[in-house]
């Protein structure tokens, strides 16, 4: 239950995020005016990033949530069967069940990169740039950027298509095969928006549809 509902969290998170991300479609400045209102969001019963830190310490409490979940249930699911098959079956279930441990560590460590790349610069794709909009373009105008996040984003469509499913099985949707299949069916549609969405502006600004 821990792990569905922290899922979903980091799900809207994506959304709103992706929606973010596509503002520089817009232009530089529509790009640079919406990253300025969400570190002065609430002003001034908040402080300047005060949104951004309540943000940040529920994504870190999440993330804390959901990483304890996910080693609690693949513990308890190596308890469960101690002895391993004799002989190795590729199934659905299993691809996407190695997909979800393994693509959440590579997820966690994009996250960390991602973090270093945009927020602290600490590293950077081409130079460093005070205007974020700035930042994002050159960043995606290198084609080894883009490729680091085309294989990311590769790894959250395969984890959120089990995740969204996964999450709605413990929450008690799937009262009939039909709703089961709905949930499948609102699943990939999910993961094609946020990853579409999240590619766009990268793949726009590396064949020059984003100047």
């Amino acid at each position: 239950m821990i792990m569905a509902v922290t899922g979903l969290f980091f799900l809207g998170f994506l959304l709103v995020h992706m929606y973010g991300n596509l503002q520089i479609l817009l232009g530089h400045e529509a790009f640079d005016e919406y990253a300025h209102h969400i570190r002065t969001f609430g002003a001034p019963m908040l402080p300047e990033r005060g949104l951004l830190w309540v943000l940040r310490l529920g994504l870190l409490a999440a993330v804390g949530l959901h990483i304890w979940s996910a080693v609690t249930l693949w513990g308890r699911a190596n308890r469960a069967r101690p002895t391993k098959y004799v002989a190795k079956r590729v199934t659905y279930g299993g691809f996407y069940s190695r997909a979800m441990r393994w693509g959440g560590l590579a997820i966690a460590a994009f996250v960390i990169f991602h973090i270093l790349h945009f927020t602290t610069q600490t590293v950077t794709i081409g130079a460093a740039h005070a205007s974020p909009a700035a930042r994002v373009v050159d960043s995606f105008s290198h084609w080894w950027g883009v490729l680091i996040y085309v294989v990311a984003m590769i790894f959250l469509g395969l984890h959120l298509l089990h995740g969204i499913w996964g999450a709605a099985m413990t929450l008690g949707l799937n009262t009939s095969f039909k709703r089961a299949e709905q949930i499948r069916f609102v699943s990939i549609l999910v993961v094609t928006i946020v990853v579409v969405g999240f590619l766009i502006p990268p793949l726009g600004i590396l064949f020059g549809l984003v100047k």
